[in-house]
């Protein structure tokens, strides 16, 4: 019954949006769906980001629910009985709220997602053309259950660092593919052929970014963020102790190496290293990246996009560490990676679209020729 009630509660909550949509003087309104979609996961990629940084992965230590029911205000009584248990533990009234909230509206993104594939399988039947095909949104729709299988296990293993990683990654997978559908619904700027020859170079900057993503969650999961305390050496040294061995050990519980036993902070330190070291690649190469794509028209708005979020990136990240690790610095520094994923999908869809033979065409309808 209480699985029935977390729907309704995820439909309620898109039936928002999907008004607002509905109300709006659009004519294609499947283009504002996409758009109003991609929006909110990329808010919804930003709470989860808030939701690990305040601890509140197990606010609720069951799934989907909260201790069997469909809100923290249902399982009070359970929720004060552990908090009052254990009152620095990872469950306090609080937590709940945030951890409930974050899968309520997980499921109202999950509605907004089935809305876009009815609305493409229709079109395709009745043979309307709407420039996607109605296989995007149902492998948008896969994806997001494959990520509530990872949401759940997050949970059920305790936040066992490659599981909160892996469910990070898909989040912010899922919010590329929504990129790149939103940039499919909207028209192209100008025609420049020119700009094909950096696909290879987009492509190589959008990799560079998930693995510094993937090494950011690294650290964000296994509470390294604190592991070097100063700016630019670690621990008043360039080159420090570490352990990269057991840092990177993938299966391991939180806080615990491969064989069972606490993590050392020379471990941490090689997480942290790794992901800052390699910030200064990725950095370098956006902003060589971005202020040779700027030149073309139709790539300078998201390429100043890029230049502005990689100065942004550099502050919270450098005030993360010089500032103790301020939660609205760290949400944003979570979600600057978010946006710069979007905008680099962006770029990259722009580029493949200059290549020949494919600005002249239209998107493909839904509809069969």
């Amino acid at each position: 019954m209480f699985v029935l009630q977390l729907g309704l509660i995820g439909l309620c909550i898109a039936l928002l949006p999907l008004s607002y949509i509905w109300v709006k003087a659009d004519d294609n309104k499947f283009r504002k769906l996409v758009w109003v979609t991609t929006f909110l996961t990329l808010d919804l990629v930003m709470f989860g980001g808030f939701t690990r940084l305040t601890d509140s992965g197990l606010g609720c230590p069951d799934w989907p629910g909260c201790y069997g029911t469909s809100s923290p205000f249902i399982a009070h009584a359970a929720i004060a009985a552990a908090n009052q248990a254990m009152p620095t533990g990872p469950v306090s009234m609080t937590k709940a709220w945030i951890e409930m909230t974050h899968r309520y509206f997980a499921m109202a993104i999950g509605v907004l997602i089935v809305a876009q594939m009815l609305i493409a399988w229709v079109a395709r039947i009745k043979r309307r053309p709407l420039h996607v095909s109605p296989w995007w949104p149902t492998s948008l729709l896969l994806l997001i259950l494959v990520q509530g299988v990872f949401g759940a296990w997050t949970v059920t293993l305790k936040l066992q660092p490659v599981i909160v990683t892996t469910h990070l990654l898909l989040g912010l997978a899922l919010l590329g593919m929504l990129g790149w559908l939103a940039a499919r619904q909207t028209p192209l700027p100008a025609y420049e052929p020119e700009a094909a020859q950096w696909r290879v170079a987009a492509l190589a900057g959008l990799a560079l970014l998930v693995v510094q993503i993937a090494l950011g969650g690294w650290v964000s999961t296994n509470y390294a963020v604190l592991a070097c305390t100063d700016f630019p050496t670690c621990n008043g040294q360039w080159i420090p102790p570490m352990d990269f061995a057991h840092g990177f050990h993938l299966w391991r519980a939180l806080g615990m190496t491969g064989d069972g036993e606490m993590i050392t902070q020379d471990a941490l330190v090689a997480i942290h290293w790794t992901h800052r070291t390699f910030a200064i690649v990725v950095i370098a190469y956006l902003l060589w990246f971005a202020l040779k794509v700027r030149r073309f028209e139709s790539l300078r708005r998201p390429a100043d996009g890029v230049l502005l979020v990689v100065l942004i990136q550099f502050l919270t990240g450098l005030s993360n560490i010089v500032l103790q690790w301020p939660l609205p610095i760290a949400v944003a520094h979570n979600g600057g990676a978010a946006i710069l994923l979007l905008l680099l999908v962006m770029l990259n869809f722009r580029i493949a679209s200059s290549r020949p033979g494919r600005a002249a065409l239209p998107a493909r309808d839904a509809a069969p020729a």
